[in-house]
């Protein structure tokens, strides 16, 4: 009898076990849901506050990192619930390869260039930085590829006594086969290239191609993710990165958390003609799109992406943060590109490559 007992006890418990993992799993806690993001809205995903806001709505969310071309082009998506590439061009490839109906951009941030006061003092001079009226700087494209050209060195820029560099001239990128930061980059060079318009025709591609080359071929090394060059930036200071091309969140939300990582003399300047990186969500699941819904509508979602730094459709939030910081930001951008559509910059993308890779690299009047 005590055997008998003792058998339907242990049962008993076996059966409570089995049933406490299944509502672990998805019964009663969260359920995970895993998705593959552009490495710059990590930190986004790793706050805390954004973590206890996805669990109120009875979401884990996990994230991976990758360049928003990788994702787009290499990443096994079958591994995941979403992908959250930060460029439309790269979410409509997508869209269309899984076949998906629907997707999400709940916030969006311009193309940057983070520099440093003195930098921006001597590209004044030079013809290339000049004051918006509106308490912002722009850098202008179209002077600053000639400068590239002409393989023109800090030391030779006149009156420059900041930083008499023996280096050329040159933005610091990501590397453009992998980041969409470098290809928003190439949308906005590319578009100056080719007349003051998109390029819509893969004729038009060879020769845009060609004059764009050097301001990425020219820089050597780039590393395959955004915060990596603007990690330096923020460390190493203007001796290893004066110029990087950022998205404005990265440097905006460093001034709204205060961290005193963004210092007095650094600046942030707009490039015009420059693009907007939409940030768009591809859910596979429903579980997927309710993340996406949720970063669109949910008020506590779209305060938390402002204090990263990200434009959402309310743009109270983001003001309101601007103003309370004193933050030199662009509140209405008016020169503003679309980037080309996925074939054609990855056309534009594919012919540097072969540039490069055949030794027809355009060379600058400078020398190497």
């Amino acid at each position: 009898m005590k055997r008998s007992i003792g058998i339907a006890l242990a049962l008993l418990l076996g059966a409570v076990v089995v049933a406490a993992v299944v509502l672990g799993d998805g019964g009663g806690g969260p359920a995970t849901v895993r998705g593959v993001i552009g490495s710059e809205k990590r930190p986004f995903f790793d706050d805390p506050r954004v973590r206890a806001a996805f669990e109120r709505h009875g979401l884990r969310v996990e994230v991976d990192t990758a360049g928003s071309r990788q994702i787009a082009t290499e990443v096994r998506l079958d591994d995941y619930a979403f992908a959250f590439p930060s460029s439309l061009p790269a979410a409509e490839k997508i869209k269309k390869d899984r076949k998906v109906s629907t997707t999400f951009s709940p916030f969006y941030s311009p193309m940057a260039v983070a520099t440093f006061q003195p930098i921006a003092d001597v590209l004044a001079r030079a013809g290339l930085v000049r004051d918006s009226g509106h308490g912002y700087q722009v850098l202008d494209i179209a002077a600053y590829m000639k400068l590239v050209a002409a393989g023109t060195r800090w030391d030779r820029l006149p009156g420059n006594t900041a930083y008499p560099a023996r280096k050329r001239v040159l933005l610091t990128t990501t590397d453009i086969r992998t980041s969409n930061s470098a290809a928003m980059y190439l949308a906005m060079a590319g578009y100056v290239a080719n007349g003051d318009d998109v390029v819509t025709s893969p004729a038009r591609i060879p020769e845009v191609a060609r004059a764009v080359a050097p301001i990425f071929l020219d820089q050597g090394y780039s590393q395959s993710s955004t915060e990596a060059p603007f990690t330096d930036y923020l460390v190493m200071g203007s001796g290893k990165t004066p110029m990087v091309m950022i998205y404005e969140a990265q440097y905006l939300s460093r001034v709204f958390a205060g961290d005193g990582s963004i210092r007095p003399e650094m600046r942030l300047l707009y490039p015009a003609p420059t693009v907007l990186s939409k940030h768009t969500l591809v859910p596979f699941t429903p579980q997927a799109a309710e993340i996406g819904r949720l970063l669109t509508e949910d008020p506590e979602l779209r305060g938390l992406a402002a204090l990263h730094g990200f434009r959402t459709a309310d743009p109270g939030a983001f003001t309101d943060l601007a103003a309370r910081h004193r933050a030199p930001v662009a509140r209405d951008l008016v020169d503003v590109v679309e980037p080309p559509a996925y074939e054609h910059l990855e056309g534009l993308v594919s012919a540097i490559e072969r540039l490069y890779a055949s030794g027809a690299v355009p060379k600058t009047e400078g020398g190497p």
